[in-house]
């Protein structure tokens, strides 16, 4: 209450609000990546550049970024049952996630690889996907495993022909009815159950012979229990069970093609460190309606192919967040001042922005040059091979250094980067996210020494692969001549498995950056990364490291700062 006679006052300005960063939004995040256009370019995908820098500027608009807090804020949510007491086991998403899933696959980041008979194809498709990833990390997961089934689906004429067209349309039609009368579908996944989780021939779910068939196929009533089935509001899914034969594939409808519901219970969602936008769950199965997918006692085998594919998805995915995580530092960073100058003209400051910037670019060029393996394996018999080892050893180090990166970048903030109003607690929940899924780090680990050991070409063609940058870096050259001495000693082989990959890994994205990379970012990576000039956190790069060129590659600007 205001004394009488007390002058009146004109609000409550207690104080001036000042040196505060614009918010990152309406970025085109294909057009200012030069690393993912040079990329797209090289690897063959370069029809596709008007149609990603069209969808560049859809996933950096101020909607789409709204969209992913929107669905990230208030998560999916289960009603097993209707209001009546009937089993329903339906999800229900905020309208922000259906936006973001209808972008996607209107874009085509799940079908690209298919839908396009030109070369190119898994490179077009690996940009979009990248930039679907940069605008919301959750609603990607049903985005790569319905791009991964297909391959699988392939082996099956038969079932490919059925189901083929519906998973690579561009129509997102949410909603449980049978896909048969759907213009376009989603795939999920199940493989891991409680007490086996990556061991899956440890999987005791059963599959008894219905004595009918589908499309040509075999039919099966499954029953048991799945520990983590990503995506449950997904219409159809491969799923691993024991049939009379040994472990076997089925593709496993939601509801089935006569109009019924198929046993597919899901008993929760799952409460995850991150991901939250996306529903994870744990799924029954009685007498549950599936269609057999390869030979009894191949389901391993059979959907490997689906594995490797979203194993591919987690590189990119980690690339993706790595490139969303430095734009933002490097963006706060260029506008907010510390100490009477600006954060990003502070010595040590540009030392953690480079830093930071330079496993990026790393990433992503590892990541597209995987995606043309792809694009050239049916052809090119080393393009094959190093998908195959490439694919793991990517796996393995780009999403083990994601977490650390978003740690990093989110500092740069300070407590600004800590707050939810900022994208930076989310990038770093989803950050350990890809080195979890599809084969924890020793599986992909494991996966480099099998490979290596019943593939013996594999090594070979990677080795081809890192020479053609050979005589460009005397330090790339001094570390592949280590990796080879290291790899011609045998003992102990699986204790060092991680040191081993990892050293692969980064002479790999070594070689890449010295043949095609900025030569700034190529010297630096080589002196850090190969001869050890660094240190072991971001931040570490030797004095003498051109701080000014490489930042400048992670530096971006909206509409209204252009």
């Amino acid at each position: 209450m205001v004394s009488q006679g007390a002058p009146a006052r004109a609000g409550h300005a207690t104080h001036e609000v000042f040196n505060q960063v614009p918010s990152l939004v309406d970025v085109n995040l294909f057009e200012q990546d030069a690393t993912l256009k040079e990329g797209v370019q090289r690897e063959g995908a370069g029809w596709a550049c008007d149609r990603l820098r069209s969808f560049g500027r859809v996933v950096g608009s101020a909607e789409a970024v709204q969209w992913g807090f929107d669905a990230n804020t208030q998560t999916p949510v289960l009603h097993t049952h209707s209001r009546t007491g009937q089993r329903i086991d339906e999800v229900i998403f905020h309208p922000a996630w259906h936006q973001l899933m209808r972008t996607s696959i209107e874009a085509r980041a799940h079908a690209l690889s298919w839908s396009e008979a030109r070369p190119g194809g898994h490179v077009a498709r690996a940009a979009t996907f990248y930039l679907s990833s940069q605008m919301e990390g959750g609603h990607c997961c049903p985005v790569s495993m319905t791009h991964a089934i297909v391959p699988v689906l392939r082996t099956q004429p038969a079932l490919a022909k059925v189901w083929e067209p519906l998973l690579t349309s561009s129509f997102y039609e949410p909603g449980l009815r049978t896909p048969l009368e759907k213009r376009g579908i989603l795939a999920g996944m199940g493989m891991t159950e409680k007490q086996g989780g990556s061991d899956v021939r440890a999987n005791t779910t059963r599959a008894v012979p219905a004595g009918e068939d589908f499309a040509g196929q075999p039919v099966y009533l499954l029953t048991g229990h799945k520990w983590f089935c990503s995506a449950p509001m997904c219409d159809i899914f491969l799923v691993l069970a024991q049939a009379p034969g040994g472990l076997t594939c089925f593709l496993l409808p939601r509801v089935l093609p006569d109009g019924t519901r198929n046993r597919f219970l899901i008993q929760r969602l799952k409460d995850k460190l991150g991901n939250r936008s996306n529903a994870s769950s744990e799924v029954e199965f009685d007498e549950t309606w599936a269609i057999r997918v390869g030979e009894e006692g191949r389901g391993v085998r059979t959907i490997i192919e689906m594995v490797n594919y979203t194993r591919l998805d987690c590189v990119i995915g980690s690339a993706a967040g790595m490139r969303q995580a430095v734009v933002q530092a490097v963006h706060h960073a260029s506008h907010r001042q510390a100490f009477g100058r600006l954060l990003i003209d502070q010595p040590l400051m540009r030392n953690v922005l480079a830093d930071l910037t330079l496993e990026s670019e790393a990433a992503t060029l590892l990541a597209l040059r995987l995606a043309g393996a792809c694009d050239r394996a049916e052809s090119d018999e080393q393009e094959a091979l190093l998908k195959r080892l490439g694919t793991a050893v990517g796996k393995y180090w780009v999403a083990k250094r994601c977490p650390m990166h978003a740690a990093e970048a989110l500092e740069c903030l300070g407590g600004n980067g800590y707050v939810e109003e900022s994208i930076m607690p989310r990038l770093y929940r989803e950050a350990p996210l890809n080195s979890i899924w599809e084969g924890s780090g020793n599986v992909n680990c494991l996966d480099v020494l099998r490979a290596m050991a019943k593939e013996p070409e594999t090594v070979r063609a990677y080795f081809a692969e890192v020479a053609q940058s050979q005589g460009g870096d005397a330090r790339l050259d001094a570390a592949i001549a280590d990796l080879q001495r290291e790899l011609a000693d045998l003992t102990a082989l699986e204790v060092r498995a991680r040191y081993l990959v990892e050293r692969m890994a980064l002479i790999l994205q070594g070689a890449l950056l010295v043949r095609y990379g900025h030569p700034a970012v190529a010297d630096a990576f080589c002196a850090s990364r190969l001869a050890g000039a660094g240190g072991r956190a971001f931040g570490t790069l030797p004095a003498g490291t051109d701080f000014a060129a490489i930042i400048e590659r992670a530096r971006t600007h909206s509409v209204q700062e252009r």
